[in-house]
């Protein structure tokens, strides 16, 4: 048997998207890199509102992957950080592109939330927030979640699904 890296230590095992520890290994050495060559990247939060039931199993699953229909970039990084929120990584971008991922994302889970609507099911909420910045050497990547984890809470009073980000 050939041994799989798509299920190895760094994915999360109930999703299938990369877990935490190694997203942050990979976000910290692009804050570098792009410090370097003085590009901007997004960090956005996904904070979707499921609770699953024995008439919705792996749900989680299913929207994820959805999710990741959305990114097209092979350098578009998605992880799970805890057991409601989910980051994701968005490289060499500026606020136009990251508008346009966004709008992606929400079509995709407006897709996904319509097949639900059809199978009878209720849609699923979510808070999607973020911070497009230009890393630099006064900058603080800490700082960086920090903010964008405010600002995902700060969604979470509105009581539909949004989306925003705002400049870090």
């Amino acid at each position: 048997m050939i041994y799989s890296f798509s299920n190895s230590g760094f994915r999360d095992p109930e999703t299938g998207v990369y877990n935490q520890t190694y997203f942050m290994e990979v976000f910290n050495r692009e804050w570098h890199r792009h410090i370097r060559d003085n590009q901007s990247l997004a960090l956005l939060y996904l904070c979707p509102h499921i609770h699953e039931t024995i008439y919705q199993p792996q749900l989680l699953e299913l929207f994820m992957k959805q999710v990741q229909l959305a990114l097209l970039r092979t350098t578009d990084l998605l992880a799970r950080l805890d057991n409601q929120a989910f980051a994701l990584g968005i490289f060499e971008i500026n606020n136009a592109g990251t508008q346009v991922v966004l709008e992606r994302l929400e079509s995709k889970i407006a897709e996904f939330n319509n097949n639900l609507l059809s199978q009878r099911h209720s849609p699923i909420e979510y808070e999607l927030g973020g911070c497009v910045c230009r890393p630099n050497k006064g900058l603080y990547l800490d700082n960086l979640f920090t903010t964008v984890e405010k600002h995902t809470q700060q969604l979470q009073s509105k009581h539909h699904s949004v989306a925003k980000v705002i400049q870090f």
